[in-house]
């Protein structure tokens, strides 16, 4: 073990429907995708990869849904869900975890994990739901070959991503108003969230 501290919930499930707040940062935070003028993001080239790579991202993943998206100079923000729903009908409750259709709670922590055994990562008709990290990490490495083909050769993301279980609409309309007020606020951004 490197002496780093874990980057996800210890032993949650991040393949349960949930909504999630990502931010993924450049390698010592140089700024890779464009500039901030008078509070708005103009995207450079490396900048519109990004962008069509989260675009890509949701057509490659149906149970993805993306509740909002910015591009920084040199980093992402992102609140995701996870959402079996949106293939089935039948699905979580994205605040309690509870099965839609079961009632039963299928947070999937702890003992509850070893419960329910292969339907904890599988969708309808045998879809596999991806973890969140997997799900980033091919958004992370799409990103970065596309960069690297335009010209970016040495573009690097910083090693894992921030994330936080979204755990009530309060908590997630205050991140909602954050992603899209950070471009305007580029110059306080402390990640005060």
């Amino acid at each position: 073990m490197d002496g780093r501290k874990p980057n996800r919930l210890h032993k949650f499930d991040y393949t349960k429907d949930r909504l999630y707040f990502i931010t993924s940062c450049v390698k010592n935070r140089v700024q890779y995708f464009g500039e901030i003028r008078n509070g708005e993001m103009i995207y450079n080239p490396f900048g519109q990869i990004v962008i069509d790579q989260w675009e890509w991202l949701l057509n490659q993943y149906s149970y993805l849904v993306s509740h909002a998206f910015v591009v920084m100079p040199d980093h992402i923000h992102a609140v995701l869900e996870i959402n079996r729903r949106g293939i089935s009908g039948i699905g979580q409750d994205i605040w309690t975890g509870r099965n839609a259709e079961s009632g039963r709670d299928d947070v999937g922590t702890g003992r509850d994990l070893s419960l329910h055994g292969m339907e904890t990562d599988m969708g309808p008709k045998g879809l596999k739901i991806k973890p969140l990290s997997q799900i980033i990490g091919a958004f992370k490495t799409t990103v970065s070959k596309r960069i690297h083909l335009a010209g970016g050769v040495d573009f690097l993301w910083q090693r894992s991503f921030f994330d936080r279980i979204i755990r009530n609409e309060k908590e997630y309309r205050r991140i909602i108003e954050y992603i899209h007020s950070n471009p305007a606020n580029w110059n306080e951004d402390e990640w005060d969230i």
